[in-house]
C-alpha cells in the first residue's frame, strides 16, 4: 500500500469490485410485478401505498366525479387549512408567517397572538449555538456539500445535548424547536466557512433576536447584513410552501421509519436530511436552474417556441444538459394538474422578475411551464397529467434574491425541519410498531464451498 494514499481515487480494483456488485446485484425487471412488489411504493397508476395515518397535511390533486377518482387542480392544506389561505392572510397583515406555520404544524392548532409571541420569542431564545461551535465544529474542515455540513452539525448537536436520547414528549418537542432556531445559523455558517477556505472573506454575523427566520437567513448571509421587506417577505412565503408535505415524502417518510426505531432526536434528522440531500427530492431546484441555464446559451430566440420544443425533446432524449432524459421542474409523484405551491411562487415571480429586471428569463420560464407538458405527451406514453412542480420556480426565486446555489437545498431543510419535527412528535404519540416492510428474495439458496475450492 502506498504510504500516502489518495483516498479518493477509484482504483482497477475498485472498478472491478464494482462491475462485480453490478454484475451480482441485477434483478429481472419482470420479477417486480410477478411478486406484485410496489416499485417506489407507488402502483402502476402512480398512487402511493397507504403505510400510515396523519393529521399534519393533506394533499389532494383528485376528485371523485360518478364514483371515479378523476385529476383536479391539487390542493395543499396544513391542519386542515389551505396553504393559500395562510399565505394570503400573512400579505394581508403585513407580517412573517413560517413561525406562525411551525406552530400550526407542530402543535396542531394556530396560536393565538400571545402564543404565536410566546412561540417566536423560544425561537429567539434557542438561536444560538454552544460555545465555540462555530471554531471547533464548523470551521475546522468544511465541506464543498452544505447539506453534509447540516447533517454534521445536528449530530454534533447531541454532543452538547445531556439529554439527548430522552425521547419523552417534553424533551422532543425542546429539541426539535431548537433545530427549527438553529438550521439557519448552521446553513449559513457553513457556507460562510466553505467560501473562507476556497480563498473569500470570512464574515460570521450573530443573529438578531427581533428578527423572523426568513430576516435571519438574508441577514446571516449578506455582508452588509441588509434586505428589503419584500425580499424577506418572499423567502418567508417560500419556506411556508416548502415546511410540509405530507407524510409519504422520502424524507417525511424516513423521519417516521428512523423515529419508530427509538432513536434520538438528532439522529432523526440527521436521516431525514440525507434523503432531501438527493437531486430526485430537495436538490431538485439546483437542477431546475443548471438546466435554464444551459437552455439559456443553447436556444438563440427565447421567444421562439419551436426552438423551445427542439430544447424540450432532446432533454427527454438524453440530447442535452445532463443527458438524463429527465426535463425537470416537470411533473410530481402527487399532482397532476397543478401544484398549489408553484402556482402560488409564479405570481410573486412575475412581480420580482420585474423589479430585478428579468423579465426575458420569466418569460422563458412561463414559456416553458406550458410547452414542456405537451412535448412530454407527445413523447412519453403517462399515467396522470404533468405540471410545473414547486421546484421549477422557488429556484429562480433564490437566484434573484442573490442566494447562493449551495444554500438552495439547505434552505429547503431549513422549512421542513418545522414538518419533520410536527411527523417526529405524531410518530412517538401514536407508536405501535417499527416500521419495517418486507422484502420477498429472488435468489437462489447455493451450498459453501470451502475457500480452496473456488
Amino acid at each position: 500500500m502506498a504510504s500516502n494514499p489518495n483516498y479518493n481515487d477509484i482504483t482497477p480494483e475498485i472498478e472491478a469490485l464494482a462491475a462485480r456488485s453490478r454484475e451480482n446485484s441485477r434483478i429481472d425487471p419482470a420479477d417486480y410485478p410477478r411478486y406484485n412488489v410496489k416499485r417506489g411504493l407507488r402502483d402502476l397508476n402512480g398512487q402511493g401505498v397507504v403505510a400510515g395515518l396523519t393529521e399534519i397535511s393533506d394533499i389532494q390533486a383528485t376528485r371523485e366525479v360518478d364514483g371515479q377518482q378523476v385529476p383536479c387542480d391539487g390542493r395543499l392544506y396544513y391542519r386542515g387549512y389551505n396553504i393559500e389561505d395562510l399565505v394570503r392572510c400573512s400579505l394581508e397583515e403585513k407580517r412573517f408567517g413560517f413561525e406562525e406555520v411551525a406552530y400550526l404544524l407542530m402543535f396542531g392548532e394556530l396560536p393565538t397572538r400571545e402564543q404565536l409571541k410566546n412561540f417566536e420569542g423560544e425561537l429567539s431564545y434557542y438561536r444560538t449555538l454552544p460555545n465555540n461551535f462555530v471554531r471547533d465544529v464548523i470551521l475546522k474542515a468544511p465541506s464543498q456539500d452544505m447539506m453534509n455540513s447540516l447533517a454534521k452539525c445536528v449530530l454534533t448537536m447531541a454532543s452538547y445535548d445531556d439529554k439527548a436520547d430522552d425521547i419523552s414528549l417534553p424533551n422532543v418537542v425542546r429539541q426539535c424547536m431548537q433545530l427549527i432556531a438553529t438550521f439557519p445559523l448552521f446553513s449559513a455558517y457553513s457556507y460562510q466557512a466553505y467560501h473562507y477556505k476556497e480563498g473569500n472573506s470570512l464574515f460570521i454575523h450573530a443573529p438578531r433576536p427581533e428578527l423572523s427566520t426568513a430576516e435571519n437567513i438574508l441577514s446571516l448571509l449578506r455582508a452588509d447584513a441588509s434586505y428589503s421587506f419584500w425580499e424577506a417577505h418572499l423567502l418567508d412565503i417560500c419556506l411556508m410552501l416548502h415546511a410540509e408535505h405530507g407524510g409519504g415524502n422520502n424524507s417525511t417518510f424516513t423521519t417516521h421509519v428512523v423515529t419508530s426505531s427509538g432513536t434520538d432526536t438528532y439522529s432523526c434528522m440527521a436521516a431525514a436530511l440525507a434523503s432531501l440531500k438527493g437531486p430526485r427530492h430537495g436538490g431538485a431546484n439546483i437542477k431546475v436552474i443548471r438546466m435554464f441555464e444551459d437552455m439559456k446559451k443553447e436556444i438563440h430566440d427565447w421567444e421562439d417556441e419551436d426552438e423551445i420544443k427542439r430544447y424540450l425533446r432532446a432533454l427527454l432524449h438524453g440530447e442535452a444538459f445532463d443527458h438524463a432524459g429527465l426535463i425537470y421542474g416537470m411533473g410530481h409523484a402527487v399532482y397532476s394538474l397543478s401544484d398549489p405551491r408553484a402556482n402560488i411562487l409564479q405570481s410573486f415571480v412575475e412581480t420580482l422578475s420585474r423589479e430585478k429586471g428579468r423579465t426575458d428569463e420569466y418569460g422563458l420560464y412561463s414559456r416553458v411551464q406550458r410547452l414542456a407538458p405537451q412535448v412530454i405527451a407527445d413523447e412519453r406514453k403517462i399515467y396522470k397529467g404533468v405540471s410545473a412542480n414547486v421546484d421549477f420556480y422557488s429556484g429562480f426565486v433564490y437566484h434573484m434574491l442573490n442566494l447562493p446555489l449551495e444554500l438552495y437545498t439547505p434552505i429547503f431543510a431549513i422549512a421542513r425541519v418545522a414538518g419533520w419535527s410536527a411527523h417526529r412528535i405524531e410518530e412517538l404519540i401514536n407508536m405501535g410498531k417499527i416500521i419495517r416492510p418486507s422484502y420477498s428474495y429472488v435468489g437462489k439458496h447455493r451450498a459453501y464451498v470451502p475457500v480452496d475450492q473456488r
